[in-house]
């Protein structure tokens, strides 16, 4: 299976790379950085202040 690098978008064979997702050793370290930069971040959902939209969060327990 082929797909792109999440980092600079190369064409990666996923069987043939150690790296994988990525293409490189070199893009790991870049993704890595990125996270700990904080330029990537995960929404919290905080009860007391509604979702980040302002929405209601997702009712868990309806999609299971």
């Amino acid at each position: 299976m082929e797909i792109r690098c999440p980092t600079c978008r190369a064409r990666v064979v996923w069987e043939q790379s150690p790296h994988r997702p990525f293409c490189s050793e070199r893009c790991k370290a870049v993704d890595l950085g990125r996270w700990l930069a904080e330029d990537y971040r995960v929404p919290v959902w905080d009860e007391a202040d509604g979702a980040p939209d302002g929405d209601a969060p997702p009712d868990l327990e309806k999609l299971c």
